[in-house]
């Protein structure tokens, strides 16, 4: 999106660095933005001792934690130095968790762009947790994210949300008035259609960032529901899971498995994408659109999803993707494909051709444009 942005505005561009970004992020970040400022934070790794005891010391506080967590003052301040320089037309907030470091006044108008409906995700979570323990801890965090989520989108001029449910819910659980949607859209220049590459054999990717716990759950159910389905069917079958910081606990599947392959961060989704035969997106909890299947449709990759891991996105089942909920549904549709090559491939030729007509970066950078500007002139 900033991308196309930046072909027509100015872009400055505010972040946290945690320390954890390739060396020559700061260079490539000249492709989306005309300056960047960067403020080093640091957050507790994850697992570790620190981290639990800011999950414990959190019961205490009044935010949940994954907004807490991102608190800095030193980007407030920041924010503020940028603002009274009276050069910026408009300010963007990108994701909720961002908003925790605004200051109180805001001299120009201001956007959230809500990249999911949060308190919905952790809502979610707490739906399908087992463990009493873990339940009533996830029951507060949602709780909690209700109250910050509403009481900071009214902070704002406007809000973008990235689908048209999204939106609704913005309007109908938030009261708010000034909500817009824009479409996920995709880079189809990179994501190209594999043309003649094919699978090599029965082979299943999932990608995503692996810390995200919507991406975990859906993993995992995968791993220990679905899968052992698949392999009754299709004994070589294996599966690719592709993205940064995985649980340990994934780890630890990957090592009792046979044929599962957990990659941690790659420098190019790309190649693990093009051999697959299926992708797959058994996503249980989370809001907002899946970017990622629009980038396996985009390379002619037929997808079998769940109805929320594809929530949002204005695709039908059974013509460019599966839509399947249920343990055994979603295995057989799997298996089917597996089997069935005819098929598999007509699914990913109608898949790219609508992402390539329709979903390109370009068509939603202008939706965009358009509504900061209608703030602006507001």
């Amino acid at each position: 999106m900033l991308k196309e942005l930046k072909r027509h505005h100015h872009i400055t561009y505010l972040t946290l660095d945690d320390g954890t970004a390739d060396p020559d992020a700061l260079e490539k970040a000249e492709e989306y933005a005309h300056e960047v400022i960067t403020v080093p934070h640091r957050v507790a790794p994850k697992f570790g001792a620190r981290f639990y005891a800011e999950l414990v010391a959190n019961l205490f506080l009044p935010l949940p934690y994954f907004i807490s967590k991102y608190r800095a003052q030193a980007m407030t301040r920041k924010i503020s130095e940028v603002l009274k320089e009276d050069r910026h037309d408009i300010l963007i907030c990108d994701f909720l968790q961002s908003s925790i470091n605004l200051p109180e006044e805001i001299s120009i108008p201001s956007l959230l762009f809500q990249h999911n409906v949060e308190a919905m995700i952790w809502k979610r979570h707490a739906d399908v947790a087992t463990n009493p323990i873990k339940k009533a801890y996830l029951e507060s965090q949602w709780k909690r994210a209700v109250d910050f989520e509403r009481n900071t989108c009214r902070r704002f001029d406007s809000v973008i949300a990235v689908s048209a449910e999204d939106a609704a819910v913005f309007r109908s659980e938030y009261g708010l008035q000034c909500v817009f949607d824009v479409p996920t859209g995709v880079d189809t220049a990179f994501f190209a259609r594999r043309n003649d590459d094919t699978a090599s054999g029965p082979n299943l990717v999932f990608t995503g960032s692996m810390d995200w716990l919507p991406n975990h759950d859906a993993i995992n159910w995968f791993i220990n529901d679905i899968l052992p389905t698949i392999r009754h069917e299709v004994p070589d079958v294996s599966l690719t899971v592709v993205g940064r910081d995985p649980f340990p606990e994934l780890r630890e599947l990957a090592r009792r498995y046979p044929n599962i392959t957990v990659t941690g961060r790659v420098p190019d989704v790309r190649p693990l994408m093009k051999n697959a035969a299926v992708y797959v997106v058994p996503i249980r909890i989370g809001g907002g659109t899946r970017l990622k299947i629009y980038e396996a449709m985009a390379m002619g990759l037929p997808v079998v999803s769940t109805t929320i891991g594809a929530e949002g996105l204005p695709l039908t089942d059974g013509n460019e993707l599966l839509l399947k909920d249920t343990v055994n549904d979603f295995a057989n549709s799997v298996i089917r494909l597996l089997k069935n090559d005819r098929e598999a491939v007509a699914l990913g030729i109608r898949a790219a051709k609508r992402v390539r007509s329709e979903f390109g970066w370009q068509h939603a950078a202008d939706q965009f444009a358009s509504i900061c500007e209608q703030a602006v002139e507001a």
